[in-house]
Formats: structure tokens, C-alpha cells, sequence
């Protein structure tokens, strides 16, 4: 292994060793829980731009595969972990972490005190940091990082999302026949727009009966106004993404326009935050969260679901929506019922067979 070199924004300086790409890298620095599934969140549109610190202390034991990809490609810009295993055990894997890494291009940094850095995160928030197996200078690296565009100004949905329109055709896995399930034919067909959507989202959609169509963030509402009003579909769906959702201007005017044309909606993490926006609430930054696995709690359920954010919806929401999930850990709402509308959204990805699944099914005709 070779060496790599940290420098964070706040002025901290580390050494520690490197399992990925040989480059030099800068992004915003969060913290994650998850315990597995590292490729997958690794290729989440949602992480563009991150440097994830792996609370799990033993990374790397599960390797890697060609068909648990959340995109094309990783869009993490780097992980750290304390332990990295290049030996992997796991029948469907064909290539190990590091490998994986090396090929997308993407800084791995191991043998260092993760939960130093998690707990500078909790006390000080998500901050920049930049990283190198090739500049070992303090100096050098300060200066690079102050250079550097921060995360919160950067429009992460230009390089996410789709350039052409497509059908998505799988559904979840299956493991009967070690594959993903086809989709069928169906008479419900939902749209949705890509600000950074992931794999197993649409896969969950299909999974609800739809045909899935993805477009570009790009889309005019007009065009989809007009299919809506033709019958062609039924309902739009506002993907999850990467990014300050109030950088997004153009975005939120046109769904204020799908708004007005009663469309039924339903929003997903950065669409949670914009579906917000367009109907008149504001949109925070907190200090800090945890990224990964939370316990999410519905009327008579609870889910253990995905939130990857930094910011959160101000109270007066309430005004003119239905809180229906709440954060266990401090009872923040993160999923939504607007008054009088067709339009419900989560901060989170929900989990197969959540009632929020559930009621946007109802309001497609």
C-alpha cells in the first residue's frame, strides 16, 4: 500500500495509507453507518462529490460485482475505513473492493481512526477535505483544497442525470433465479425525473406495477403537462440526488408548474427537498447528520431506511402539509401528505411494501 494525505478544511492533517486509486481528489467529507453495501452507496448519484467515512470498523470482506451498481459508475470521490480485507468471501462477487476502486477511480484510505473523524464531524459538521497518494505537502494541499469549488455550490444534478429518456425494465432481485425480475406490462405508467435517481429505486417502482420511464432533469413541464393530459401517464416522480436543493431554480419553477396542473407527485430526497421548495416552504442546512441506516417511524410501522442529507424542511410545513413519518432518534419529520393535493415525499428512499409506496399507487389513475 501506499501512502495518502488528508487535509481537512478545519486544518487537521493525517497520514494514512491507500487501497484505491493513485490520485488526488476533493469533496465534502459525512460519516456513514451502514454496515454493508458499500458498493452500492459508492454508486449512488446521491453520494456525488462525498468522501464517506465507514463507521464499520472491518470493510471490504463482501468485494464487489458487476451487477450491484446504483448507476454506470461510482460518483463517490473517495472512502475511509479503519480495517481494509482484500480477501473477500462472497459467492457473488468477482472482484475485490480495492479492484473495484481502482477502476472507477476512486481514492481508498485505510488504517486510520474513523471514529476521530466521526466524532470531529458530529461536533463540527460535514466539511471539505481534499486528498492525495501524490501531494504530501500540508501547505500544498491547503492551498489546492482552498481553490477548490465548495460542495454546496456545485450543481451535482448537470452530471447525474440522464442525457436521453429510457424505460427502466428490472425490478428487485431475485434470489430463486439469481437475477433481477423483468418487468411486466402495465396500463400505469409514472414518470420520473432524474436528479441523480438510483438503480434500486426504479426497481422498487416497477415492483408497484409501473412503467418506469426516466428523463432528463431538463424535461420541460410543459412536455409532461401534455402526455399527463393525453392519458400517457399518470403520475411524476422527483428523484433523489446530490446537492444543495436551493441552488436549483430552475427546477423548482418547473414543478411549480406540474403543481399547478394537479399532477400527482411523489418525491424522493432531493425531490423531497424541491417538492418543498416548490410549494412555498424553506429549505435548512443542519450542522450535521448521520449518513445511512436511521429508524424511520409511520403510523403503525417502523423502517430502517437510507438518508443521505445535510439539510432538513423548516417546521412551518405543517401549514400546509401532514407530517406521516418521523426520525426515531429525534423526531424530525421526513416524509410528507400535502393538504388538498395529489403530492407526497420522503427524505429517504422507502423500503419495499412501505404505506408511502402504497398511497402514491392510489393516486396514479
Amino acid at each position: 500500500m501506499q501512502k495518502v494525505y488528508i487535509y481537512l478544511e478545519n486544518g487537521i492533517f493525517l497520514e494514512a495509507n491507500s487501497f484505491g486509486a493513485d490520485t488526488t481528489a476533493v469533496g465534502k467529507l459525512v460519516y456513514n453507518n451502514s454496515t454493508f453495501g458499500q458498493q452500492e452507496i459508492i454508486t449512488d448519484p446521491s453520494n456525488n462529490g462525498l468522501f464517506i467515512n465507514f463507521t464499520a470498523v472491518e470493510i471490504g470482506n463482501t468485494g464487489a460485482n458487476r451487477v450491484d451498481m446504483e448507476s454506470s459508475k461510482a460518483y463517490a470521490n473517495g472512502i475511509i475505513v479503519r480495517n481494509y480485507h482484500d480477501l473477500y468471501s462472497n459467492y457473488r462477487a468477482d472482484m475485490s473492493l480495492k479492484e473495484f476502486l481502482i477502476e472507477q477511480n476512486v481514492i481508498g484510505i485505510c488504517d486510520i481512526d474513523t471514529r476521530y473523524l466521526t466524532k470531529t464531524l458530529r461536533e463540527e459538521g460535514s466539511m471539505m477535505m481534499i486528498a492525495s497518494t501524490k501531494i504530501s505537502s500540508k501547505d500544498e494541499l491547503a492551498k489546492e483544497l482552498s481553490k477548490a469549488k465548495k460542495y454546496d455550490e456545485i450543481n451535482f444534478v448537470k452530471d447525474s442525470s440522464t442525457k436521453e429518456a429510457y424505460i427502466h425494465k428490472s425490478g428487485v432481485w431475485n434470489d430463486e433465479i439469481q437475477d433481477y425480475n423483468k418487468a411486466s406490462m402495465s396500463d400505469k405508467k409514472v414518470l420520473v425525473i432524474d436528479y441523480g435517481v438510483k438503480k434500486s429505486f426504479l426497481n422498487e417502482l416497477v415492483e408497484l406495477g409501473f412503467e418506469v420511464e426516466v428523463v432528463p432533469a431538463s424535461t420541460k413541464s410543459q412536455e409532461i403537462i401534455n402526455n399527463f393530459k393525453l392519458g400517457k401517464i399518470g403520475g411524476v416522480v422527483l428523484s433523489s440526488g446530490a446537492g444543495n436543493p436551493n441552488i436549483l431554480k430552475d427546477e423548482v419553477e418547473e414543478i411549480k408548474r406540474l403543481i399547478e396542473a394537479n399532477i400527482p407527485i411523489f418525491g424522493v430526497g432531493l425531490g423531497h427537498y424541491l417538492l418543498a421548495l416548490a410549494n412555498g416552504g424553506k429549505v435548512e442546512k443542519i450542522k450535521s447528520i448521520k449518513y445511512g441506516s436511521h429508524p424511520i417511524k409511520g403510523d403503525k410501522t417502523v423502517e430502517i431506511c437510507s438518508v443521505n442529507s445535510d439539510f432538513e424542511i423548516s417546521e412551518d410545513i405543517k401549514n400546509i402539509a401532514n407530517i406521516t413519518h418521523i426520525k426515531v432518534f429525534n423526531d424530525t419529520a421526513v416524509a410528507l401528505k400535502y393538504n388538498n393535493k395529489n403530492e407526497l415525499s420522503s427524505e429517504f428512499t422507502p423500503t419495499s411494501n412501505s404505506t408511502i409506496y402504497k398511497e402514491f399507487t392510489k393516486m396514479v389513475k
